[in-house]
């Protein structure tokens, strides 16, 4: 089972956007090392504590500094763009890097109605299924006859997943045939049922012949539970202000989490993030183990908001060292 990484390029609180930004870079260059298969980019608008919103201009340059890693979108929100500037921009990102560009597509804005506006996208009818087929066909073989064509794009085949906290997005996914990636790290209430739905559904296509689930997970590890629970406290803080309409950069962890955010809010936190593993070696082995016996994913995506860079570089060669040896237990 492959297992890689997603990125929103945290701004920290005390740090500025170059400092994120190279930090990103610094991170896909471990995660190489370390033997992750991907690392994704999210675009999200409007968050001081986000340095990833111009996604595929960010891609091309981590693409730029690593040499072997899969680079891609985790993902582009398709309602903010037009299909065929998706597929040029990506068309042209795989013809610099060949093999290696990928491209998950959301349906969510990534911003509110105030973005959305800034965005120029007037509010229409649900169109993502359309504009997903559309895409897809301008990266795929000429078509004769076509009055728009991607250039660059055409017969690159850039690997498209839908991504999706809901049923809508499973059910297209087998629909199309496409691999599926579910943002369980924040919004895992219909994980399980939509799991279920895209296996059940799936129908084998050209990009794919049998179904394939990514699962994401915030992940937390240190040499010990309580520092794993100490670097956890980071993303609690960003993700209680973020639900209380305060975004900002990325809080530094603190002790006592629920004086910080109180009792009631970590509640509801601990709920939406509840796909997590956070601890030791020892117990991040434990974690993993229950998660994927409950949801057999074929690949596993880390995730998690923490303040340290330092901490951050540790915490994801601690989960890549546990997946490893985990991976080297099943086949011996």
């Amino acid at each position: 089972m492959k297992y890689s990484l997603l990125d929103l390029a945290p701004v920290p609180e005390g740090a500025d956007t170059a400092t994120a930004l190279a930090n990103s870079v610094d991170l896909a260059r471990h995660a190489e090392d370390w033997g992750y298969h991907r690392f994704w980019l999210a675009e999200h608008h409007n968050m001081p504590g986000i340095a990833s919103a111009a996604t595929a201009v960010l891609i091309g340059h981590v693409a730029g500094m690593t040499e072997r890693i899969r680079v891609g979108a985790g993902g582009i929100m398709l309602p903010n763009h037009a299909p065929l500037t998706v597929a040029e921009q990506f068309g042209t990102l795989a013809t610099l890097y060949p093999g290696r560009i990928d491209l998950g597509l959301g349906r969510a804005p990534g911003g509110d109605m105030a973005v959305i506006r800034a965005l120029r996208r007037a509010a229409q009818a649900d169109r993502f299924p359309q504009d997903v087929t559309e895409l897809i066909a301008y990266l795929g073989p000429r078509q004769e006859g076509a009055a728009v064509r991607a250039h660059p794009g055409e017969g690159t085949a850039v690997p498209v997943w839908i991504l999706g906290s809901s049923l809508y997005g499973a059910g297209l996914a087998a629909h199309l045939g496409l691999p599926y990636a579910f943002a369980s790290h924040f919004a895992p209430d219909a994980l399980d049922e939509a799991a279920d739905l895209y296996r059940r559904e799936f129908r084998p296509s050209p990009h794919l012949a049998e179904p394939r689930f990514m699962l994401a997970v915030n992940a937390f590890a240190a040499e010990s539970d309580a520092e794993g629970a100490f670097l956890r406290t980071t993303m609690q803080q960003a993700f209680a202000r973020l639900r209380t309409g305060q975004p900002g950069k990325l809080p530094a962890p603190v002790a006592d989490i629920d004086a910080a955010i109180g009792p009631e809010m970590r509640a509801a936190v601990d709920r939406a993030l509840r796909i997590t593993v956070a601890g030791s070696p020892a117990t991040l082995r434990k974690q993993f183990r229950e998660l994927i016996a409950r949801y057999r994913p074929d690949e596993i995506i880390l995730t998690g908001q923490i303040h340290d860079h330092g901490a951050r570089l540790r915490s994801f060669r601690i989960a890549s060292e546990v997946l490893t040896e985990m991976a080297e237990a099943r086949a011996a």
